[in-house]
């Protein structure tokens, strides 16, 4: 296993689908990271070197990509925030009621797991 910003890319993967499950990391930039690696998007996560696991990190610095730990705080200050100021979402949100106009008579189990 190659553990990369808080998360562990398994070794029998290509590096493309890898990249893919770090959170805050989707398939455009994956391909774009694959590219400045100078590596294919089918090159495997096991036949990477140390030094290119160095300059992948390196080129993840570098591409100001906000990953795991800053996205996930970054969405519950926003969701907090919507709550504080007492907005319609804010409110729905508190009440773990479904948001985007769903109903509620059934099917509103998704929106009673995610409160913050």
């Amino acid at each position: 296993m190659v553990y990369l910003f808080e998360s562990e890319l398994s070794k029998n993967k290509s590096l493309f689908f890898a990249l893919t499950n770090i959170y805050g990391i989707g398939r455009t930039n994956a391909i774009l990271i694959c590219k400045k690696l100078g590596v294919s998007k089918n090159f495997k996560v096991k036949h990477l070197s140390k030094e290119q696991t160095r300059n992948l990190s390196k080129i993840i610095e570098l591409l100001n990509i906000k990953l795991a730990s800053d996205l996930k705080k970054r969405r519950s200050l926003n969701l907090k925030k919507l709550i504080s100021i007492k907005s319609y979402k804010g409110l729905r949100r508190y009440q773990k009621l479904p948001v985007r106009g769903q109903r509620t008579h059934t099917n509103s189990k998704t929106a009673r797991k995610f409160l913050f």
